[in-house]
């Protein structure tokens, strides 16, 4: 037997519904689930009390069930005579203080501020089926009776799917009216996926509109949205970004039925973010393992990256969380990345909070009631301090952040927001301070308290840099090209000029000063907030053997070739990277490697034996003749 209408215009029509409770009989029909599912919602914005208006009411046995549990003022109307007579049989005996009107509720016969709460389980949904001028005509006249029935102060509780035209036309209709609106996410994806048969991968959302009395003039509007029942709503600062929510979260519930019904989608991230504020604080990445042999105890696992080693290949590239997973052993592995800003206490804390929500990803097949295993490294969350936080107009915003390596050294980094998963400069921290140190630092801090302002105490650098170590590893290949220049043993005893193009944390031209004491250094940086970054926490200072000039990289080099009395080094390094984000990773950027700028570099080197251009992400190693050697990267 086919319920379905030949079109979606017919369930805007009575002749439609009248025919399908004669066919659908004493059957209850219950649109978007059914009163267990949405009681959380329900019991949360209507009171016992309250006078109860619902509309397009069918044969659904919500407001029986909200008669039992208490709500006894309830007003049932439908625009089918047919489910009219159905209910007022079903419920005569029952629930006598129940009525069930036929009425058209575009124009229904009630007084004005008649309810305090108009409730509407896809009514809407049902009859704004287009956006042609007679359907929207019609919901105009249906949303302007509701407004007219309510008291100031009512709720228009509407139950939808919250398609993008619905939920347009809703929130335009109440707020240009004034009214109050909210957006509730009701029933999570989560129990649909876990159904055998999903009914469907939308979720369901309740509209809660709240009448305010009109003030003349006021161009107020109030827009949130409550993805939890028991979360705190969302204040957000347009209709627009209300509708940009509500997909959102659309399209993870539609993420979670397609990671149910199949593996193996190819790589799946998303973001999981803090309910009050709407920051992200997880990263949450998918990965199957096909070749895994199913058994019992391996179809699902967490696995918590500590912070501060979310840079790493195994946990930042997908390649490496690939090999992570088929060394779990697991079908499918969750890594989960923790945000910087975010605070978290432990292991335990964190998958209290994840649990439920990580299951809307669980495979299918995975046994009921199995645990799933949270795994990490070491058992711990790692350590993650920020230190400074700071925005540049040439490099945008930036952390300079303390965390805990796997040595359990402590390691400085310079991280560029807008590229969060690479770390632009890094120190090691020395392990240990001297005790006079410690207390030095500690009678520093007191006096800060007690001089400065909070707004104006400084960060506190904390341990000081290990300016012995490099931690990256192209600039200790860097360093082992200078071995190119001359017999190394003489390295130490000879002048040695250095052009340094990119500063960052200043680790590299700080070693070569430090470890060559007959080195000059000239370093170029672009951003003369990056200047101030490594001085202030790095350890960067300049001397008289090393001079940092803020320009641009090629401006500078184009200078100085073009002088008559050119300076003349014996080694230019390249440290820079693209400022351009649509390039990606770029190291050097392209400018730094064309053949018309290379001759340039060429001819401010000092004349001797040979080159050889190193350039770690470009794909030559071209020897040449005619000059020292000089190091790109």
């Amino acid at each position: 037997m086919n319920l379905l209408p030949k079109s979606s215009r017919e369930f805007g029509s009575a002749e439609y519904w009248e025919k399908f409770f004669q066919l659908r009989g004493k059957r209850a029909f219950e649109w978007y689930g059914s009163y267990l599912e949405l009681c959380g919602v329900l019991h949360k914005y209507m009171k016992p009390r309250e006078k109860v208006l619902v509309i397009g009411c069918g044969n659904s046995e919500l407001s029986e069930q909200l008669y039992d549990v208490g709500y006894l003022d309830i007003v049932n109307i439908d625009i089918s005579e047919v489910v009219i007579k159905q209910m007022k049989e079903r419920n005569a005996s029952r629930r006598p203080q129940m009525s069930f009107l036929k009425m058209d509720m575009t124009q229904m016969e009630f007084p004005d501020a008649s309810f305090q709460v108009v409730l509407d389980k896809g009514t809407l949904d049902a009859v704004l089926t287009d956006e042609e001028e007679k359907t929207l005509h019609q919901v105009d006249r249906m949303l302007a009776e509701v407004g007219r029935v309510l008291q100031v102060g009512g709720r228009y509780l509407c139950i939808s799917l919250a398609q993008a035209h619905i939920l347009k036309k809703a929130v335009g209709h109440f707020s240009r009216e004034g009214w109050m609106v909210r957006v509730h996410q009701v029933a999570s994806s989560q129990d649909r996926v876990l159904e055998a048969e999903p009914r469907f991968s939308l979720p369901v959302f309740a509209f809660i509109m709240t009448k305010f009395r009109p003030v003349p003039g006021s161009a107020l509007q109030i827009f949130e949205l409550c993805a939890q029942e028991q979360g705190k709503p969302v204040r957000l600062e347009s209709a627009e970004r209300l509708a940009e929510a509500v997909r959102e979260r659309q399209q993870y519930a539609w993420l979670c039925s397609q990671l149910y019904r199949k593996a193996g989608l190819g790589s799946v991230s998303l973001d999981l973010c803090d309910g009050d504020t709407g920051e992200p604080r997880y990263t949450l990445h998918v990965v199957d393992s096909p070749t895994v042999k199913p058994s019992r105890d391996n179809h699902f696992a967490i696995f918590i990256i500590p912070q501060g080693r979310e840079t790493e290949w195994l946990f930042g590239m997908e390649e490496g969380r690939k090999q992570l997973a088929a060394s779990a052993g697991f079908r499918r592995l969750i890594t989960v990345a923790l945000h910087r800003g975010q605070r978290y206490e432990d292991m335990d804390s964190i998958q209290a909070e994840l649990s439920a929500r990580v299951m809307e990803l669980a495979p299918a097949g995975m046994p009921a009631q199995q645990q799933v295993p949270f795994l990490s490294v070491g058992g711990d969350i790692g350590v993650r301090t920020v230190q400074h936080q700071g925005c540049s107009p040439l490099s945008g915003s930036y952390v300079v952040e303390d965390v805990q390596g796997d040595d359990k050294h402590y390691f400085r980094r310079l991280i560029f927001l807008s590229n969060r998963n690479v770390v632009q400069s890094e120190a090691r921290l020395l392990k240990d301070v001297s005790h006079r140190a410690q207390k030095k630092r500690k009678k520093d801090r007191r006096k800060q308290r007690a001089d400065d302002t909070p707004e104006d105490l400084p960060a506190a650098p904390g341990r000081p840099v290990d300016k012995t170590y490099l931690c990256c590893e192209h600039h200790k290949a860097m360093i082992a090209g200078l071995a190119l220049l001359r017999n190394p043993e003489l390295l130490l005893e000879t002048p040695l000029a250095l052009l340094v193009v990119g500063l960052g944390g200043g680790s590299l031209p700080l070693f070569v000063h430090d470890h060559f004491p007959k080195s000059c250094i000239d370093a170029v940086e672009i951003d003369p907030c990056m200047l101030e970054v490594a001085t202030q926490w790095f350890g960067f200072s300049q001397s008289d053997r090393m001079k940092v000039h803020v320009a641009d990289g090629l401006d500078y080099i184009t200078s100085l070739a073009g002088r008559e009395a050119r300076p003349h080094y014996n080694v230019v390094m390249f440290d820079v990277d693209s400022k351009d984000p649509t390039l990606g990773m770029s190291c050097p950027p392209p400018a730094f490697v064309d053949q018309p700028f290379l001759q340039k570099v060429k001819s401010i080197l000092t004349p001797e034996v040979n080159t050889s251009v190193y350039s770690e992400n470009t794909e030559h190693l071209e020897p040449t003749r005619g000059s020292t050697p000089y190091l790109l990267l």
